[in-house]
């Protein structure tokens, strides 16, 4: 763990999202043993002050310079041997080389670029705050994610408490690797528990509803989907789901109306991942899907249930990485009954022992054990 010397981070993330303040607590725990300098162009010297304050950051061997000039920053830079430095941000950063605008594709480029040979000739890591588009994407010309080691993305609802970075490049490390934080009034908070916060606590079974364990990385995580299928006064249906592939969405659909007979053509189709959370990985198909009949058929899934595995075009039901993993923490935290891929039962067989499990081949499968066992 912990930052390489002559490495060079991506930090991106939509406004708001906690990127400056995520960054602010890294050099906090940094400065103790590094000469730390945070660079904004975006805030005055007495603005970051009161941001240091309220995040309880101490400042002993921070520096700050409020300047987006890439020459000056490098001047600063010779005067003192920092070890860790904090751009905030790249969009903002501009050298008197180029005369465009600070943000344009030359200026992000050219400024990248200087700073990536700046970090491998004086050993400095260097951690670089990016914004992203609307789309999601980060802002700038594609070679700035080329040009870095590693590229981590800040993540979750604005409306939310929660926080998510996931690597999705690393040089030095492993990829698809997922940190868990809360957002406090005094800063971010790392979860220890993720699984516990993002399932509503509730006991009450409702239709519609369905637990699902997520493999991010090394860490399995539970997390409760939620599915509303209801009668549609509009010609054309809606589909749409908040924290889970809309394509996806449309797929799942498809397949079970032809390989499971549930016709939704009639139905508006909602979907939300709860708790803010995105889901990227595939495995969640069977609890998407279980929560979708749930709701249609009014059948409320039995909330010791957990749900994990791919659903195939053919109407297969495809195994998932790590699934021994996943059968060990739902066990962990009480859940007692599975319903998962056939083949991943075969590989868990020595941690799923007391469970009930249902081994799945089929979307036909699925739809039976919600209807008949759901609760």
């Amino acid at each position: 763990g912990g930052l390489v010397p002559g490495s060079v981070v991506l930090l991106g993330g939509e406004p708001g999202i906690g990127k400056s303040t995520l960054a602010l607590q890294a050099l906090g725990c940094l400065s103790n043993m590094h000469e730390t300098l945070y660079v904004s162009a975006e805030e005055s010297v007495e603005q970051l002050a009161m941001r240091y304050q309220r995040l309880g950051v101490s400042s002993q061997k921070l520096t700050a310079l409020c300047d987006g000039q890439l020459e000056t920053l490098i001047a600063e830079l010779d005067r003192t041997p920092y070890g860790v430095l904090v751009v905030d941000s790249i969009q903002t950063l501009r050298t008197q080389e180029l005369e465009s605008s600070p943000g344009s594709v030359g200026q992000v480029r050219e400024c990248a670029d200087r700073l990536v040979v700046e970090a491998k000739r004086r050993g400095i890591s260097i951690i670089l705050i990016g914004h992203v588009t609307k789309e999601g994407a980060l802002a700038g010309p594609k070679t700035l994610e080329h040009l870095v080691d590693t590229v981590l993305y800040f993540e979750g609802d604005t409306t939310s408490r929660f926080r998510l970075v996931r690597a999705w490049k690393n040089r030095f490390g492993s990829v698809n690797e997922v940190g868990v934080f809360a957002m406090e009034p005094n800063g971010l908070k790392a979860v220890k528990n993720p699984s516990a916060i993002f399932l509503s606590g509730t006991q009450m079974e409702s239709a519609g509803t369905a637990i699902f364990v997520s493999q991010d990385g090394t860490r399995p995580m539970l997390v409760e989907v939620q599915a509303l299928v209801d009668q549609s006064s509009l010609g054309n249906p809606r589909r749409l789901s908040v924290g889970y592939e809309t394509h996806r969405l449309n797929m799942l659909l498809a397949i079970l109306h032809r390989h499971a007979g549930i016709s939704l053509l009639d139905q508006d189709v909602f979907v939300n991942v709860a708790g803010g959370l995105r889901v990227i990985e595939t495995g969640a198909d069977l609890a998407v899907a279980a929560a979708i009949i749930s709701s249609f058929a009014n059948k409320p899934i039995d909330r010791r249930t957990v749900f994990f595995g791919e659903l195939g075009l053919s109407g297969e039901v495809r195994p998932v990485p790590r699934g021994e993993e996943r059968v060990a923490e739902s066990a962990k935290l009480g859940f007692s009954r599975l319903v998962i891929p056939a083949a991943n039962k075969l590989e868990s067989r020595k941690v799923v022992e007391g469970l009930s499990v249902a081994a799945l081949r089929s979307a036909v499968e699925l739809d039976s054990v919600v209807r008949e066992q759901g609760g």
